[in-house]
């Protein structure tokens, strides 16, 4: 017999499927559920990727998009929404028009370039994202390249601000791709003094590290924690699924997100 007082938080995510399992929908997962969460999905899109490259998306059907995400919510109370890759802007113009109503926190993973640097967002894609799902965003969660690019500027505090402006609340900057020594992380909220993140550079590269960031920022959402806790936390366990990362294939690593199972 089913208990009905056993709950978990409930963590809405949409992202694409990568079939080697160390980015998207599976990386979601794997983070969610390491959390304690339970990951309702809808793959905005497929595609064809293994740990070197990406060579093909294909974005899921606009109806059966729609479809997919008002039947999950018209059945089950979500408490977190994480957003990644979608593949074509009608994707996110439904996204935004199923999610602007929200009041629960929505975590946007901007992933416009792939771990390997292949390019996946086009300019109308930047335009929509930029446009449509910044400004209902809780926190978006870009790498310094990716800032670079939505807010169309060199300087990463201008990047930040720009971001915020458009609406979200908060932004973390990740510096997985700048020539530092250590990787320095910047968290941003509206009118407070940016918080400064230093981890060791691993030695490895790896596909899916944004993936498992911002899906674990989501779930601790879920749980209840402020913005600040969920950050760091997620960080923290991010650094350590990457020192625990996996090489599974013949570029870049994976990510263990179930590192402490196995030690």
């Amino acid at each position: 017999m089913i208990n009905s007082n056993i709950k978990k938080p409930v963590v809405l995510v949409l992202a694409g499927h990568d079939p080697g399992g160390g980015a998207g929908i599976q990386a979601d997962i794997e983070s969610i559920a390491n959390c304690g969460c339970h990951a309702v999905t809808v793959i905005t899109s497929l595609t064809t990727q293994n740990t070197n490259c990406v060579t093909d998306i294909i974005p899921q059907k606009p109806e059966t998009f729609k479809q997919q995400i008002q039947i999950i919510l018209d059945d089950i109370e979500i408490n977190a929404c994480k957003i990644g890759i979608f593949g074509n802007a009608e994707l996110i113009e439904i996204a935004h028009d199923q999610l602007s109503s929200f009041t629960v926190p929505i975590v946007l993973d901007p992933v416009i370039t792939s771990g390997s640097g292949t390019v996946i967002s086009d300019e109308l894609v930047l335009e929509k994202i930029t446009s449509l799902l910044v400004p209902i965003a809780t926190i978006v969660t870009p790498n310094s390249d990716e800032a670079r690019k939505l807010s169309n500027s060199d300087n990463l505090e201008f990047a930040a601000e720009y971001l915020i402006q458009l609406g979200s609340e908060n932004v973390l900057i990740t510096g997985t791709h700048e020539e530092t020594d250590n990787v320095i992380n910047k968290f941003y909220a509206k009118d407070k003094t940016p918080r400064e993140y230093r981890w060791q550079r691993l030695p490895n590269t790896y596909h899916g590290s944004g993936c498992t960031l911002s899906a674990r920022i989501a779930a601790q959402l879920a749980l209840g924690n402020n913005t600040q806790k969920a950050i760091e936390e997620a960080q923290e366990y991010t650094w350590n699924t990457l020192k625990h990362g996996l090489q599974l294939g013949q570029g870049q690593a994976q990510p263990d997100r179930f590192f402490k199972k196995r030690n």
